[in-house]
């Protein structure tokens, strides 16, 4: 990792890698809020390979989609996770790191490097957060996800102790 990106913050950090994120997360498809705060936790609901257009990457992986491929479209949905965290947050630099992920990958039944494929997100935001203690995760494959897209990731994050003392205004 360049000195850039060990140092600074969060946001800092993003702007060193050089990745856009959307203007705006995309929006859920069901009932249910991007970020739900409880805490000193942040938990991001499951995001997809939604393009800045609101077009999907969809697919399965080991038949139409390759692990390359679905590794970037896990990029992407990191990407999305990061933006849904700046919209909820205001600043990247509220959050003092990932505590977990779950990756969900849309496989055929013989396909099986689910870890490779989100470890594309788990990097991104390694990076970003600068997560020296690791995160917890769990990857694996499922027959269908909505709308045929090719991977799903939810994420859960921890306030810094700095932000606690303001996050008055962020609901629970």
């Amino acid at each position: 990792m360049t000195t850039e990106l060990r140092a600074g913050t969060p946001e800092t950090r993003l702007k060193a890698l050089g990745r856009l994120l959307p203007d705006n997360p995309p929006s859920p498809i069901g009932t249910f809020k991007n970020v739900r705060r409880s805490g000193n936790m942040l938990y991001v609901s499951g995001q997809g390979p939604v393009l800045p257009d609101g077009s999907l990457l969809k697919g399965k992986v080991g038949g139409d989609v390759t692990a390359e491929e679905a590794r970037d479209h896990a990029e992407l949905v990191a990407l999305n996770i990061i933006a849904a965290l700046r919209q909820f947050l205001g600043s990247l630099d509220h959050v003092s790191g990932v505590v977990k992920l779950l990756g969900l990958v849309n496989a055929t039944p013989e396909f099986e490097h689910h870890p490779h494929v989100i470890d594309g997100a788990s990097n991104i935001l390694a990076r970003v957060f600068d997560d020296k203690r690791g995160h917890a995760r769990s990857a694996f494959g499922v027959s269908s996800l909505p709308n045929q897209i090719t991977v799903e990731i939810e994420a859960i994050f921890e306030l810094s102790d700095d932000a606690l003392h303001q996050v008055s205004c962020w609901e629970n």
